[in-house]
């Protein structure tokens, strides 16, 4: 059975998580603390983390890049009060996978442990699958309609990154720090440009397409 921890200093929110996780079919661990939280993954495995980001001893952004410092690449999603894009921003460049803010509504909060399991065998296995198109991480190679593209990185790792949330919407930033890196010095705008090829290549794709959020960023949808 599939196994979470949860890292929350709210007693009685970290039992709803427990409560709604466990009846859909988890074994779920709730601690604290990160420093709990390190504690437990020290001593058993776990599938995907949950954690909050203001909590006593030790932080959520402390605990996540501390797992990311030892080479820990668990799905983590942060649930939290803090709702500022700053603190968005920090929580990935700790190395979070998704992101919520408080109140949560607990199915989606089920939704998106799904989502980050399905992306982490994804990932395992180095390939994803829209449809009938494959991309095939370690060639970076897309398959569809018995033709095979050969991508550049970037543009592979764009599409990549976007279709394994297939409806979730990327800003030009997280795209951009998260394919180029956080220190890197180019604009967005580059981010508009390798899209560009992208819609281009796939343009008579019939198993997705790339849309535009105006103002904010793109997603990916199964068409």
């Amino acid at each position: 059975m599939l196994k979470i921890l949860i890292a929350e200093d709210d007693r009685e929110l970290r039992q709803l998580f427990t409560h709604v996780l466990q009846k859909n079919g988890y074994t779920v661990k709730g601690v604290s603390n990160g420093k709990e939280a390190l504690d437990a993954m020290d001593n058993d495995y776990f599938d995907v983390i949950i954690t909050d980001i203001m909590m006593p001893v030790m932080d959520g952004y402390e605990f996540v890049r501390s797992l990311r410092d030892q080479g820990n690449t668990t799905p983590c999603l942060v649930i939290t009060a803090k709702d500022a894009f700053d603190d968005m921003r920090q929580s990935f460049v700790s190395g979070a996978d998704d992101y919520m803010v408080k109140p949560v509504n607990v199915n989606e909060m089920v939704l998106r442990v799904g989502a980050l399991l399905r992306r982490a065998q994804m990932i395992n296995n180095r390939r994803q699958v829209i449809g009938d198109t494959v991309l095939e991480c370690d060639s970076l190679t897309v398959i569809s309609g018995g033709e095979t593209s050969i991508l550049p990185q970037k543009e592979f790792m764009l599409l990549y990154k976007m279709a394994a949330f297939p409806g979730k919407i990327f800003t030009r930033h997280q795209l951009m720090d998260e394919i180029w890196g956080y220190d890197n010095e180019n604009d967005t705008h580059t981010v508009d440009v390798h899209i560009g090829r992208l819609r281009e290549r796939f343009r008579d794709n019939k198993d997705f397409k790339i849309v535009t959020i105006r103002g904010v960023g793109y997603k990916v949808l199964k068409t």
